[in-house]
C-alpha cells in the first residue's frame, strides 16, 4: 500500500538542522521501516500558485499565500504493508523533529495513495449509497 505523508509548517521553517536530515537519510535508507518511492522539500508558497473553480470561474491567485499560517513543506511517498505500519512510521519521522528540532511545531497527514481498481470501488459504493439516501428521501 503507498502513503503519501504530507509536512505541514510554518513557511519560514525550512532549513532543516544537519543533525536531523541526517537523521531523516538514515531511516530513509531502512527498507525495514518503509519503502520510499519519492520525497522531496517543496519550494516556498511565493514561488507558487493556486487555481480555483467558484461559481463556475477559474481564477488563479499567485504565492505567497500570507494568509496561511501552515503550509505543506514537504512530503513523502512510502510503501507499507498496512495502515497501522504507515501510521508507525509517520511516528518514528515525527519523533526525529522532536528529539532534532526542539520547539519545531508542524504536522504530518497521512493518507492512503488509492490504486485505480480501489478507488473505482471505493466510488461505486459511495454512488450506490448516495442512490440509497436519494430513494429514501423521496419516498
Amino acid at each position: 500500500m503507498k502513503f503519501i505523508m504530507l509536512m505541514k509548517n510554518a513557511e519560514h521553517l525550512r532549513v532543516l538542522p544537519k543533525e536531523l536530515d541526517d537523521a531523516i537519510r538514515q531511516i530513509s535508507g531502512d527498507s525495514s521501516k518503509g519503502v520510499v518511492v519519492s520525497n522531496g522539500v517543496l519550494a516556498r508558497s511565493a514561488e507558487g500558485c493556486r487555481i480555483r473553480i467558484s461559481g463556475g470561474e477559474l481564477s488563479v491567485l499567485d504565492g505567497p499565500f500570507t494568509e496561511t499560517k501552515e503550509v505543506v513543506g514537504g512530503f513523502g511517498i512510502l510503501e507499507y504493508e498496512s495502515k497501522p505500519e504507515a501510521l508507525e512510521g509517520a511516528r518514528r519521522f515525527m519523533e526525529l523533529y522532536r528529539k532534532h528540532w526542539p520547539g519545531w511545531e508542524g504536522e504530518m497527514e497521512i493518507r492512503q495513495i488509492l490504486a485505480p481498481e480501489e478507488y473505482a470501488l471505493e466510488a461505486q459504493q459511495e454512488a450506490a449509497t448516495m442512490s440509497e439516501k436519494l430513494k429514501s428521501s423521496q419516498g
